[in-house]
Order: structure tokens, then C-alpha cells, then sequence
């Protein structure tokens, strides 16, 4: 579970992107949330036999702009590392 953030409509995103990147052993570190910015850390996880299966960071970033965009509008700078 990833640590919650003072917006609900981010933490909805958050959780979502959470799921899918468990899946494959990857985590979401801690938010940083201010303002219209938003930054978090993202540790892939390790798929052996599939490793074409374990989310890229810029597939991360780019998921997380897409459902940010749709769920929470008013962030628009993200930082994904």
C-alpha cells in the first residue's frame, strides 16, 4: 500500500499504479506532494521468466500521467525516479 497524500483523487491513482506494479514485485515509494507536482520513487520488481512483463519506468510514467490526467487534472508535473 502506498503511503496516502493529502489529495484522495492522487491516492486513487496511486493505488491503482501500486496494483499493477506488485504484480511483477515492483513498489511506489513514499509521495512528495506540493501543489500541482508530484513525486514518488518506483523500484521494479524482478521477472525472470517474463521479464518483458515487469512495468519500465517510462511505462510507469506514462500510466501515471494518463489516470492523473483523467483522475486528478491538477497535477501536472510528475516525477517518477
Amino acid at each position: 500500500m502506498v503511503q496516502s497524500t493529502s489529495d484522495t483523487s492522487v491516492d486513487f491513482v496511486l493505488e491503482q499504479i501500486q496494483t499493477m506494479v506488485a504484480s511483477e514485485g515492483g513498489t511506489l515509494g513514499v509521495p512528495s506532494l506540493e501543489g500541482d507536482s508530484l513525486k514518488i520513487e518506483y523500484t521494479p520488481g524482478v521477472n525472470e521468466e517474463c521479464p518483458e512483463c515487469v512495468p519500465s519506468l517510462e511505462m510507469v510514467i506514462q500510466f501515471l500521467t494518463a489516470s492523473l490526467g483523467i483522475h486528478a487534472p491538477h497535477i501536472t508535473n510528475i516525477e517518477v525516479s
